[in-house]
C-alpha cells in the first residue's frame, strides 16, 4: 500500500498522467525565412502553471524516484538561462526556450517506451526537458545527448518532443521500443506534432485521410496544423505571431480546455502566450532578463490578470510558493493531501542546486 501511494505521488509530480487523461496538445514551427515562429497548445483539464526564469551557471544533480540510490545520477552545470512553463513546480517543466533560441516542448504519446537500464546516467523525463535547455543551443546536440544520458524507464509519463533551434532547424524526438527515433531536415517535410507518432501522422497527412480510430483527434489536428503551416507565406503575411495564434485556435481540442497557448518568436527571443482564463495576449523578452545565477530566480503565475508586456511583473521565486503550488496541483489531481515528506522532497529540490559561477 505504501509503495502504491508513493508511485501515485511520483506519477503526478513527475508528469505521469494516466492515458485516460492524456493531453491533447499540438506543436508546430513556421518557416518564416530567418525568423522561425514556434507554437504550442497545452490542452488538458488542469491548468495553473508558472513561468520560471532559470539561470545559467547552476550546478544540479538529477532527482530520482529512488532517493537512497546515489549511483549513476546525472550532474551538470547549466550553460544557458531559459524561460520555462511549469505545471509541476520549478525544475520540472513541460517546455520552454533558452537564451540561445532552443525550444523544447513535450506532448503525450501512448506508444512511448523509454530505454531499459544501462550504463548511461539516468534522468527523469520531466527533468530531461530542463537538462536540454540548460545545456544546448542546437537540435543535433539534443539528439546526440542520447548517447550520454538515458531517460529513466520507470513510472513516468509517455512523452515525445518537438524541438527547434534559432536557425529554424527542427526535429521530432520519440522513444519507440526503447530506442530514440528522430525526424529532421529532409525526413521532416512538415514541422508539426500532435499525439501520434510523427511517422503515422505523416502517412495519414500524405494520404489526406483520417484513421478509423483517432484518439483525441490527434491525426485530425496534425493534418489541420500541417495545412496551415504549409500555407503560410512570409512575403504575403506580415503578422506571423497572429498567424501562429490562429493556428493554435484552429487546433484546440473540443473535449479539453486549452489551458495555455504559446508562440515563441525564436529569432528575437520573445515569448507570447494566453491562457484559458485570460485570453489577452501577454509577452516578454528573454533579452531583458539577467541570467547570472548570482541574481534571484524570477517567476510569474500564468493566471495573473495582465495583458501586453509583462516583463516588470515577474517576482522573486520562493520555496514556500513553489511548495504551495505543487501541493495545490496534487490536490486538484488526486483530491487528497500530499504527504509532507514527499512534498518537501520535490518542492525542496531546487534548494539542492547552487550557483557555480
Amino acid at each position: 500500500m505504501v509503495d502504491f501511494i508513493k508511485n501515485s505521488i511520483l506519477c503526478v509530480l513527475l508528469f505521469c498522467i494516466d492515458s485516460n487523461w492524456s493531453l491533447a496538445c499540438t506543436t508546430f514551427c513556421l518557416d518564416n525565412e530567418n525568423r522561425p515562429i514556434y507554437g504550442r497548445n497545452f490542452d488538458w483539464w488542469l491548468g495553473g502553471g508558472h513561468i520560471i526564469i532559470n539561470k545559467r551557471g547552476v550546478a544540479k544533480t538529477a532527482i530520482s524516484d529512488q532517493p537512497d540510490d546515489v549511483n549513476n545520477r546525472l550532474s551538470w552545470v547549466s550553460k544557458y538561462g531559459s524561460a520555462t512553463f511549469n505545471l509541476f513546480g520549478r525544475e520540472f517543466p513541460l517546455g520552454g526556450m533558452n537564451e540561445a533560441g532552443l525550444v523544447v516542448e513535450s506532448m503525450m504519446l501512448d506508444k512511448t517506451q523509454y530505454p531499459p537500464k544501462d550504463s548511461r546516467p539516468e534522468i527523469m523525463v520531466s527533468q530531461w526537458i530542463q537538462y536540454q535547455l540548460d545545456n544546448f543551443s542546437r537540435v543535433e546536440d539534443v539528439i546526440a545527448s542520447d548517447s550520454k544520458i538515458r531517460i529513466q524507464a520507470s513510472r513516468e509519463s509517455k512523452l515525445h518532443f518537438l524541438i527547434c533551434e534559432q536557425s529554424g532547424i527542427c526535429a521530432t524526438i520519440e522513444f519507440i521500443g526503447g530506442d530514440l527515433i528522430y525526424h529532421t531536415n529532409e525526413r521532416m517535410p512538415v514541422k508539426t506534432l500532435t499525439n501520434s507518432t510523427y511517422a503515422d501522422s505523416l502517412s495519414f497527412w500524405r494520404k489526406e485521410e483520417l484513421p478509423k480510430s483517432d484518439k483525441n483527434k490527434s491525426i485530425e489536428r496534425f493534418i489541420l496544423s500541417a495545412k496551415m503551416v504549409k500555407g503560410y507565406e512570409p512575403h504575403a503575411m506580415d503578422k506571423p505571431i497572429e498567424y501562429g495564434f490562429n493556428i493554435l485556435k484552429k487546433v484546440e481540442h473540443d473535449s479539453f480546455k486549452t489551458q495555455w497557448s504559446i508562440v515563441y518568436d525564436i529569432a528575437v527571443l520573445k515569448i507570447y502566450f494566453r491562457t484559458y482564463g485570460n485570453q489577452k495576449i501577454r509577452y516578454f523578452d528573454l533579452n531583458s532578463f539577467d541570467f547570472a545565477c548570482s541574481t534571484p530566480i524570477k517567476v510569474m503565475d500564468m493566471g495573473t490578470n495582465l495583458s501586453g508586456d509583462i516583463m516588470n511583473e515577474f517576482i522573486e521565486y520562493s520555496y514556500q510558493a513553489n511548495r504551495n503550488h505543487i501541493r495545490n496541483v496534487y490536490l486538484k489531481s488526486y483530491f487528497s493531501a500530499l504527504p509532507d515528506h514527499i512534498l518537501d522532497r520535490f518542492s525542496g529540490y531546487p534548494e539542492t542546486t547552487f550557483c557555480n559561477e
